[in-house]
């Protein structure tokens, strides 16, 4: 089952995330679905799917590329890095043109081939330092 439940983890990143393919959502996310993430929670196949169009409003070129996974039981690490250019709002900053790299940790908590449940830590402050949002170094 590890090796199932890693490739439903991937195919987010990949997929859904670095292709825009949400379609696949609806089969691979439960109805009662919730996503923890700095950002706010996720409810729900529509409510992935509004964070995935929040994250490519802000870098629409944005591709994901999954780094290690580990699985355990019914729980699946991924490390991950993404790439893209700031060419939309993204938390209230203006489009400055800039590229970003952004690297974290995503776990789902995956049942009967679909996910449950997801705990993402992205760094984000250096996201919005990369922007020009927040002063290096802080």
């Amino acid at each position: 089952m590890s090796k199932e439940n890693k490739a439903l983890a991937r195919k987010v990143f990949e997929d859904v995330q670095s292709q825009g393919n949400h379609a696949l959502v609806d089969e691979m996310v439960v109805g009662d679905y919730i996503g923890h993430t700095p950002l706010g929670d996720i409810h729900g196949p529509e409510g992935a799917k509004k964070f995935d169009n929040i994250l490519h409003e802000g870098f629409p070129d944005l591709k994901i590329t999954v780094a290690a996974q580990i699985a355990e039981g019914d729980m699946v690490a991924t490390r991950w890095t993404a790439c893209g250019t700031h060419d939309g709002d993204f938390q209230g900053v203006p489009p400055t043109g800039r590229e970003v790299t952004l690297r974290g940790i995503t776990i789902f908590r995956i049942a009967d081939g679909k996910l449950v449940e997801g705990w993402t830590n992205p760094d984000l402050l250096g996201v919005m330092q990369q922007i020009g949002a927040i002063p290096e170094g802080v």
